[in-house]
């Protein structure tokens, strides 16, 4: 069963920092594509930041660089999202995303976490 588990969001106030995880599981891992997706009341869903397996090379929105940092660790099947320095307008519904494969030979597929919540008001 693939799963993937998001963690650590909540409510800061403007200028704090939070980190966000997300727990994967039921695919390989370390050869998928892992991202960040946020999507706020009445906006749609935008990529925030990406990483990819091999490199380490990464992407992120221009509206968060400087301030975000995707990270990953395979040992842990986990990949990360530290924020610092957030702004109101950072609240959002934040998503995990993978492209992976079930299988060696199998297809890719993408996969989606649950979502965690993420305020940022005083």
């Amino acid at each position: 069963q693939v799963q993937l588990v998001e963690s650590g969001g909540g409510l800061v106030q403007p200028g704090g920092s939070l980190r966000l995880s997300c727990a994967a599981s039921g695919f390989t891992f370390s050869s998928a594509a892992m991202s960040w997706y946020r999507q706020a009341p009445k906006k749609s869903r935008e990529l925030v930041a990406g990483i990819t397996s091999a490199g380490i090379t990464t992407n992120y929105a221009d509206s968060v660089k400087g301030r975000f940092t995707i990270s990953r660790d395979n040992a842990k099947n986990t990949v990360y999202l530290q924020m610092n320095s957030l702004k109101p307008e950072d609240t959002a519904v934040y998503y995990c995303k993978a492209v992976g494969r079930r299988s060696g030979l199998g297809p890719s597929y993408a996969y989606w976490g649950q979502g965690t919540q993420v305020t940022v008001s005083s």
